[in-house]
C-alpha cells in the first residue's frame, strides 16, 4: 500500500498533489459520506489514464478480488444511473469520474498516514501506522438499483424502461450475497429468535448511524449468536464473512480475530421491515450485526426496496483514532 500510494503521488503535478493531499490532523479527514455532491481530494476526471491507473492500485491494495470488483461495479452504475435517470451524458450528478482520491500525512514506513476514495455509494479509508494497515473504517458500499433488470413488472417503474435491456450492466446485483445470506437467516429463526431479531414491522428509512463521525447505538438489541443453533450460526458466520472478505486476505484476518476477543458469541443479529425479498411499494427491510467492537447495517427502502446502503463500523478504531491516541501516548514525537 505504501508503494502504491507513493507512486501515485510521485505522479502528480504539484498542482494536483496539492489537491489531492491534506495533514493528517485536517478535519476533512472525517468529512465522509455516500451520497452525490461535491468532494475535495483529486476526481479521477482530473487524471490521465497513467495516474488512474495508479490511483486504482492503491485500490487494489486495500481490497480482495470480490471487494475490488464490487467498487468498481459501484462507480459504474453511474453510468447506468445517467440512462435511467434521463441524464445527459456529460451530466455531473451522476458522474463515473466524480470519485476523489485524498491522502493525509506524509506516507512512509514509520509515520501514522491514510488515504481514501470517496464518491456516491462508495467511501473507504485506510489508516496505516509503522508500515501495517491499522483502520479499514468506516466502509461504504451502496448500490442504485439494487436489482438492475427489464421489467415491466417491477415495483421499481425505471426498470420497464427498454433502454435497461440494451445496458452492458444489465444483470447487475453488486449486494447481491449481502440480501440473500440475510434472508436465508432469517428464515431459520423460530417464533421466540424472531421475537428477539425483529426489532420493528417497517424498516428505518436510511442506515441509522449516516454518516456520522462516531458510529454509536444506544443500545445493543437483536438475537445473539449465542442463542443460535448451528446451522444458523453458519449462516450468520457466512454472512459476517461476506462483508469482512470484501478487505484484502491480511486485513479480513485482522478484523475477524479482533471480533474473536472480544467474544463472537456477543454479537447480534437484528431486523427490521418486510420478512420476504419482494420488491414492491412501501416495501423495504434492514438489518444490522452489532457486537463491542463492531456494527454493520444494511438498508434497502428507497426506490421501492431497489437501493441498498450498506456500512461497516469499527465502534473502537473508526478512522484509527483509538489506535493513533494509543501511539502518541507511548512515542515521543508530537502529533503532526
Amino acid at each position: 500500500m505504501l508503494d502504491a500510494v507513493t507512486a501515485f503521488l510521485t505522479s502528480l503535478s504539484p498542482d494536483q498533489r496539492k489537491q489531492a493531499t491534506y495533514p493528517l490532523d485536517d478535519a476533512e479527514r472525517f468529512n465522509w459520506h455516500f451520497v452525490p455532491r461535491e468532494r475535495k481530494g483529486l476526481p479521477l476526471k482530473q487524471m490521465t489514464p497513467d495516474q488512474r491507473k495508479a490511483a486504482m492500485a492503491m485500490l487494489k491494495t486495500g481490497l480482495s478480488d470480490q471487494g475490488y470488483e464490487k467498487a468498481t461495479s459501484i462507480i459504474d452504475m453511474e453510468n447506468v444511473l445517467r440512462v435511467i435517470d434521463n441524464r445527459p451524458p456529460n451530466d455531473t450528478y451522476r458522474d463515473p469520474e466524480n470519485y476523489s482520491f485524498t491522502v493525509f500525512g506524509e506516507p512512509d514506513a514509520k509515520s501514522p498516514w491514510s488515504w481514501r476514495i470517496e464518491g456516491h455509494h462508495l467511501s473507504l479509508q485506510f489508516l496505516s501506522l509503522t508500515g501495517q494497515v491499522l483502520a479499514q473504517t468506516p466502509t461504504f458500499f451502496g448500490s442504485n438499483p439494487g436489482v438492475l433488470k427489464y421489467d415491466p413488472q417491477m415495483a421499481d417503474k425505471r426498470m420497464a424502461d427498454p433502454r435497461v435491456k440494451e445496458l452492458p450492466q444489465k444483470g447487475r446485483e453488486i449486494l447481491k450475497q449481502e440480501t440473500e445470506k440475510a434472508f436465508a437467516l432469517l428464515k431459520t429463526l423460530d417464533a421466540d429468535q424472531r421475537k428477539k431479531a425483529i426489532l420493528a414491522t417497517v424498516a428505518y428509512p436510511e442506515i441509522v448511524t449516516s454518516n456520522k463521525r462516531t458510529a454509536s447505538l444506544e443500545k445493543m438489541d437483536g438475537l445473539m449468536l449465542s442463542e443460535m443453533n448451528a446451522d444458523q450460526r453458519k449462516i450468520f458466520l457466512d454472512l459476517l464473512q461476506t462483508y469482512l472478505t470484501n478487505y484484502r486476505i491480511t486485513l479480513a484476518k485482522q478484523q475477524m480475530a479482533k471480533l474473536e476477543k472480544s467474544g463472537m458469541d456477543s454479537l447480534r443479529f437484528a431486523w427490521a421491515g418486510d420478512l420476504t425479498p419482494e420488491l414492491g411499494e412501501g416495501k423495504g427491510w434492514y438489518y444490522r450485526i452489532h457486537g463491542p467492537t463492531i456494527l454493520i447495517e444494511y438498508d434497502n427502502t428507497q426506490t421501492n426496496a431497489n437501493h441498498i446502503h450498506t456500512v461497516v463500523r469499527d465502534l473502537t478504531n473508526d478512522f484509527g483514532e483509538d489506535l493513533l491516541q494509543e501511539h502518541y501516548k507511548t512515542t515521543k514525537h508530537t502529533k503532526p
